[in-house]
């Protein structure tokens, strides 16, 4: 789609009023974004780090605090799902796609999506608790963020690099619950966390990249979100290059310090992280609606690689390495 075809698809008048809807159960159902879930994928890493570097943990594990939790996490991040619908409808009338949302559409009863938002909540955090509390904890930070970002008069999505940072903490919060999972006592490093952090920030200014260049105009942008008014496409590029920096220099930490193996994924890692870039220079580009990223075959054949690697390397030793990377002193 080139710039011309975005500033005409941005000019499309919202909906007319005939073409409101009555709310219906579908369009409550929509609004709970269940093809969203996806993104709770993140929750594995914490699961899978947790179980490596506690032996005791592994050996009793019980699959069933992990489907329960899995479907806590999911309820959770629904009720976040739905209270961004509702306050974000009626910007939304006035978006060329998103006017079709069941909110923007008329087809959500506002009151009764207030009653679903908090027994969303509830019933997960809820579940959360049959868990552990450390974990129920974990579940209710990940709801207090998503107010954050959606509820004014704080509503940081509006608020340039806030906007960022404060959606993409989402990620640390999912490894830690996958972490809590697994019942460990250990406590999660806080530099694999911030690590995490800062490579949500680095995968979420690239869809505000993306979106900036799909719309093509300035002023648009800044209608469609607020943050736009100050966004341009080098202070993103800037900001994205700021965040891959550091999520490598604390990953690099939590490798050196807890397990050098992971070293050697790091090619894939770049090479992923190279790839998701080129997705925001592409028109129409994927990295606009994560949750559609399953159909981009390169990306997905580098992460899954990058993954298994990984795994691999946090089970199995490698003398090699260690002998290549000994720790030295320097002395004046």
């Amino acid at each position: 789609m080139s710039t011309k075809a975005n500033v005409h698809l941005y000019e499309r008048a919202p909906l007319a009023p005939a073409e409101l809807r009555h709310p219906t159960l579908a369009g409550h159902l929509r609004i709970l974004r269940v093809d969203h879930w996806i993104k709770n994928v993140f929750v594995l890493p914490g699961i899978v780090v947790a179980l490596s570097v506690d032996r005791a943990a592994r050996s009793a594990l019980d699959p069933l605090p992990l489907v329960i939790g899995f479907l806590a996490i999911c309820l959770v991040t629904s009720s976040n799902y739905v209270i961004n619908e509702v306050l974000d409808g009626p910007f939304d009338r006035h978006h060329p796609v998103k006017c079709r949302r069941p909110v923007a559409c008329g087809a959500v009863s506002i009151p009764l999506a207030y009653v679903q938002w908090m027994a969303l909540m509830l019933a997960g955090v809820a579940m959360g608790v049959k868990v552990s509390l450390p974990f129920a904890g974990t579940l209710l930070a990940l709801w207090v963020m998503g107010c954050l970002y959606n509820i004014p008069p704080v509503r940081t999505k509006d608020v340039p690099y806030l906007d960022v940072l404060s959606e993409a903490v989402n990620n640390p919060l999912r490894m830690l619950a996958g972490w809590y999972l697994t019942g460990t006592s250990v406590v999660p490093p806080s530099s694999l966390l911030l690590g995490y952090w800062m490579v949500g920030c680095y995968f979420m200014a690239i869809k505000r990249f993306a979106e900036y260049r799909e719309i093509g105009d300035g002023a648009r942008s800044a209608a469609y979100r607020k943050s736009f008014a100050y966004y341009n496409e080098q202070r993103l590029l800037i900001s994205i290059t700021f965040y891959a920096a550091h999520a490598m220099l604390f990953l690099g930490a939590f490798i050196m310090r807890y397990r050098l193996e992971l070293i050697l994924s790091f090619p894939l890692v770049a090479l992923v992280m190279a790839t998701y870039l080129s997705l925001g220079f592409k028109e129409n580009s994927a990295a606009q609606r994560p949750e559609g990223l399953y159909r981009e075959p390169v990306l997905m054949a580098g992460v899954t690689a990058c993954a298994a690697l990984m795994v691999f390397l946090l089970i199995v030793d490698v003398p090699l390495v260690h002998r290549l990377f000994v720790p030295s002193q320097f002395r004046p």
